[in-house]
C-alpha cells in the first residue's frame, strides 16, 4: 500500500463521524444496565477521543465506582475538580462519596474544612456538608480510640468503649457507620449491636442497617429483634439480604399484574413504597393478610398520594379481596408509612 493510500485510510478512521458520542451513549446505556465493565470500556474509549466532556467523565467516575474501582474513581473525580470540569459542587459530592467508601476520613475533613473556609458551599448544602464533617471526625476518633481494626478480637473480651449507637439519629451517619462496620472486625461491638436491635427506642431503619451488617458478616448466633410491637429471634447468617426479601418480590408481582402496563407511573410509585417499607420492617414480614390484600392496600395508599380516585370497593374487586381486610391492611401500612417518613 502506498503512503498516500495509508494516509487516506487513516483520515477515514480519524474522521469517523461522532465516534466519541456513540461510545459515550453506549457506555451510559451499559452503566444504566449495570454492565459496568462494558461501560468502562466504552467510556474510556470516548474519553480518549474527547478529553473534556463532562458527561463522559461523570459516567466513567460512576462506572469505576460501581465496579469497585474506587481508587480510579477518586483519581478521575479529583482530576475533574482540578480541571474545572462539570458542576463544582456536584463533583465535590461525588468525590466525597468515593472518599466515604474508601474510609479516607482525614481527606474528607480536610476537603470540607477548605470549602467552608473559602465559602464555596451553597447555603442549601451547608447542613449536609457539616454533618458529614462531624461524622468523619467521629470516625477518625473511632478508628483511633475505639479500635475498628482488622486484627483478631474476642467477642467476649471486655470492651469499655462504645459506638454509642443510641446517639446516632441522622440517617446519613447511620448508613455510613453501617458501611464502615460491614468491612471491619465487629466482634468487639457485637454486644452493643445486639442490645440496640432489641431496644424499643431504637430506630427501625438503623436496626435494619445493623442487622444487614451482621448478615454480611455471616453472624451465626441468634439475635433478638424488636420492631413495630413484634419481637423475634433471628440468625443473621440465615437471613436473605434486605433487598432480596421474597414477600417484597411477590408484592411487586401482584401489583405488576394489575398496573405494569395499564399505569406504569402508579406501578413504580407503589414499588417504591413497598421497598421503602421493607427497609423499616425487615426482617419481619407484613402480616396477617395474603399478598393480594397488601397489594390492594399499597395501591390505595399510592393512589391517595398521587391524588387519584380509587374507591375501596373498586380495589377489593380488582384484587379479589375482602374490603374489611383491605381497610385493616391500610391502617397497618399507614403506621409503617408514618415511621418511614420520619426515618427516610
Amino acid at each position: 500500500m502506498k503512503k498516500r493510500d495509508r494516509k487516506k485510510l487513516n483520515d477515514k478512521i480519524i474522521l469517523f463521524p461522532d465516534l466519541e458520542k456513540r461510545l459515550m451513549e453506549k457506555g451510559l446505556e451499559c452503566l444504566q444496565q449495570k454492565k459496568f465493565r462494558e461501560a468502562i470500556e466504552y467510556l474510556e474509549g470516548a474519553m480518549a477521543l474527547e478529553h473534556n466532556d463532562n458527561e463522559i467523565h461523570i459516567g466513567l467516575v460512576l462506572a469505576y465506582f460501581e465496579a469497585g474501582r474506587l481508587s480510579e474513581a477518586k483519581e478521575l473525580a479529583n482530576s475533574m475538580l482540578q480541571k474545572g470540569l462539570g458542576d463544582y459542587i456536584q463533583i465535590i459530592d461525588l468525590y466525597l462519596m468515593i472518599l466515604v467508601q474508601l474510609h479516607q476520613y482525614d481527606e474528607i475533613v480536610a476537603t470540607i474544612e477548605i470549602l467552608i473556609e473559602e465559602k464555596e458551599i451553597p447555603h442549601d448544602k451547608l447542613e449536609q456538608f457539616t454533618r458529614l464533617l462531624e461524622f468523619s471526625k467521629r470516625m477518625i476518633d473511632s478508628n483511633q480510640e475505639i479500635g475498628l481494626t482488622e486484627g483478631p478480637a474476642d467477642e467476649h473480651e471486655p470492651n469499655h468503649q462504645e459506638l454509642n449507637l443510641i446517639s446516632i439519629n441522622d440517617q446519613q451517619e447511620q448508613i455510613m457507620l453501617a458501611a464502615q462496620l460491614a468491612e471491619r472486625n465487629i466482634r468487639p461491638f457485637i454486644d452493643e449491636i445486639k442490645s440496640y436491635l432489641q431496644l424499643k427506642e431504637g430506630q427501625p431503619f438503623f436496626k435494619t442497617m445493623l442487622l444487614n451488617v451482621l448478615t454480611e458478616h455471616e453472624y451465626e448466633k441468634e439475635v433478638i429483634v424488636e420492631k413495630l410491637d413484634r419481637k423475634q429471634a433471628f440468625k443473621p447468617a440465615n437471613l436473605l439480604g434486605v433487598h432480596e426479601q421474597t414477600q417484597m418480590k411477590r408484592l411487586f408481582h401482584v401489583v405488576a399484574n394489575q398496573l405494569e402496563h395499564e399505569d406504569p407511573i402508579l406501578y413504580e410509585h407503589i414499588k417504591s413504597l413497598i421497598a421503602r417499607h421493607n427497609l423499616i420492617i425487615y426482617p419481619f414480614q407484613l402480616e396477617p393478610f395474603m399478598d393480594e390484600v397488601w397489594g390492594a392496600a399499597y395501591h390505595s395508599l399510592a393512589a391517595e398520594y398521587l391524588g387519584l380516585s380509587q374507591s375501596l370497593e373498586e380495589l377489593s374487586q380488582l384484587y379479589h379481596v375482602k374490603e374489611e381486610e383491605l381497610i385493616r391492611a391500610g391502617l397497618i401500612l399507614m403506621k409503617i408509612e408514618e415511621i418511614s417518613s420520619a426515618n427516610l
